[in-house]
């Protein structure tokens, strides 16, 4: 048994994320999420706690929210350092 600091879960929105992949009408998966999320700088040395959760915003639009779920250490280090940050996904700006 190895000793770890205790960690607890933050819950994030992450905003302005396009419901249909662009150029296709096949709606964006969780595995898709994923693979964007390892490949932003922001998220590096985060850790998913679940998968994450995709919600089209309004019927008539095509945005989506998406919930993750990541593991902190008690200090929040990781979540207060994601906290109102903007990042790219193609042409768009999305917002944690």
């Amino acid at each position: 048994m190895t000793p770890k600091l205790p960690q607890s879960k933050s819950y994030f929105k992450i905003l302005d994320i396009l419901y249909l992949i662009e150029d296709t009408n096949v709606s964006i998966t969780s595995k898709v999420v994923k693979k964007v999320l390892q490949s932003m700088h922001i998220f590096n040395d985060v850790t998913l706690a679940s998968k994450p959760k995709i919600i089209k915003a309004l019927s008539k639009l095509d945005m989506a929210i998406i919930w993750i779920d990541i593991w902190d250490i008690q200090s929040s280090a990781k979540t207060k350092s994601l906290i109102n940050r903007c990042f790219n996904v193609g042409r768009y700006i999305s917002t944690v």
